[in-house]
């Protein structure tokens, strides 16, 4: 009888491992419990959203000492999970709290921002959803289309409750209701070109 091939078992990355290792890759990947999962490329638009919505936050956040705007390479640490997240946008209430003092991962993001892709929309909506709201801190998901116009608008109501806002129409505005910003669309979607990401 001939033997069996046995796989190569997966190799378990410590969160202090996976961390020395982030800080010197070529590219970033998020981590899953042991697991380093490596992130897609943005897309044009993707970047354009991003852009739009930080100018945006950015300005009506510059005179609030209460509220800090966070992009791109600051983590999330979920400790429920054991997961380390990049958001592409999070905004945090008061002071930064640090994961082991770590000025790269926070662990108390008030209102998260993520731009759909469709390799990641289904994984948005559900799982990263689902770990995100396992933070005390965490009250606000806004998630952004970008191959239409459509915004979803999560806000947490109670601990087991959440109200969803969609927003189709380029003429309308959303609102945060975590604090005081009003958005229009079509300011979210400036320069965004639906047929070019086809």
């Amino acid at each position: 009888m001939p033997a069996q091939a046995q796989l190569p078992q997966p190799y378990y990355y410590t969160p202090e491992e996976y961390l020395a290792l982030e800080e010197d890759a070529e590219y970033r990947s998020e981590y899953h419990d042991g697991e380093m999962i490596a992130m897609t490329g943005g897309t044009v638009n993707h970047n354009r959203i991003v852009r739009n919505l930080s100018l945006e936050l950015g300005l009506a956040l510059k005179k609030q000492d209460d509220y800090e705007l966070f992009m791109g390479d600051v983590k999330v640490w979920l400790p429920h999970t054991r997961c380390f997240l990049y958001p592409d946008i999070m905004v945090i209430a008061g002071q930064p709290a640090y994961y082991e003092n770590r000025k790269d991962a926070i662990i108390n993001p008030l209102v998260v921002v993520e731009v759909l892709s469709k390799s990641t929309q289904n994984y948005d909506k559900g799982d990263k959803f689902d770990y995100y709201r396992k933070l005390p801190s965490f009250q606000e998901y806004i998630l952004i289309n970008q191959y239409e116009f459509l915004v979803e608008q999560y806000t947490k109501i109670s601990e087991y409750e959440w109200r969803i806002a969609y927003t189709n129409d380029v003429e309308a505005s959303i609102e945060l209701v975590t604090f005081p910003l009003k958005i229009a669309l079509k300011d979210i979607y400036n320069k965004v070109d639906f047929v070019e990401e086809d």
